[in-house]
């Protein structure tokens, strides 16, 4: 409306805001109120100045608190205002390393139905790789090494994007837009497979042979975050009773990993 007075909003958000796509959910929302200014990572918040009618800053904020990803919790919100500054767009700032702060990070999230899709697509770029990953599900809290939350600062730093993966984190209107761990089989991490001795067996699809040797029967050791699980098939008396003896495990419970909650009610 003309005439409408304009104000400059600075908002701090403290929660679990980093590793949950908030910064693209605040750069969209951004976009949709015709906002300027920017959004940024510290060691101990999120925060936000933005430029705009009085009106469109309310609903903004307000919005802030009503639509965040689904991953997402706000535990403090402040907002004060203030002479406008002159923004002409709003951007993603670089993130601030603050002492002394201290920042909650989202657990890992499981892969959600659209990186699904993808997986399990034949001719989709990333078909049976196994870190697909958006701003909605992938590893988080497993792969932070310091705060603030980025690439930098995670495991994922030594892979560099490709030209595809860079495009996603850099398009706003991407489900990928700024996810951290986004990667593919041309430049993420991959799975490989050793013999009994460490030695690498040259596979083009490890996991297959992975399966297979499961399911005759084997059992192997495999590289978690915290060490290694062994595993068989659940389902061949000959094989746990191996394991057992292997674990001198004769009688404590094993886990046991199936696939759906269908499954186990059967």
């Amino acid at each position: 409306m003309a005439g409408e007075m304009k104000q400059r909003a600075r908002v701090k958000i403290q929660g679990i805001v980093q590793g949950v796509g908030f910064r693209p959910f605040v750069y969209r929302l951004a976009q949709d109120y015709r906002l300027t200014g920017w959004v940024c990572n510290t060691s101990g918040s999120v925060e936000i100045e933005a430029e705009g009618d009085e009106k469109k800053l309310s609903d903004f904020i307000d919005s802030l608190r009503t639509q965040i990803p689904p991953r997402a919790r706000i535990d403090n919100l402040e907002a004060s205002f203030h002479p406008l500054v002159g923004y002409a767009e709003f951007v993603i700032h670089k993130s601030k390393s603050v002492e002394n702060e201290y920042q909650l990070i989202s657990p890992d999230i499981a892969t959600c139905k659209d990186c699904r899709g993808e997986i399990f697509t034949p001719g989709d770029r990333r078909h049976n790789y196994p870190f697909t990953n958006c701003t909605n599900c992938g590893p988080r809290f497993t792969i932070i090494k310091d705060i603030p939350y980025d690439r930098a600062k995670t495991t994922m730093d030594p892979f560099v994007m490709c030209p595809d993966c860079q495009s996603e984190y850099d398009d706003p209107l991407d489900r990928r837009f700024h996810a951290q761990p986004n990667a593919c089989a041309k430049c993420g991490p991959r799975v490989w497979l050793t013999d009994i001795n460490g030695v690498e067996m040259e596979s083009e699809d490890p996991l297959r042979i992975a399966s297979d040797l499961l399911c005759s029967g084997e059992i192997l050791a495999i590289k978690g975050l915290g060490g290694f699980h062994l595993a068989c098939d659940a389902t061949n008396e000959e094989a746990v009773r191996h394991l057992r003896r292997r674990k001198n495990r004769p009688s404590k419970p094993l886990a046991v990993m199936i696939a759906t909650i269908e499954q186990i009610k059967e």
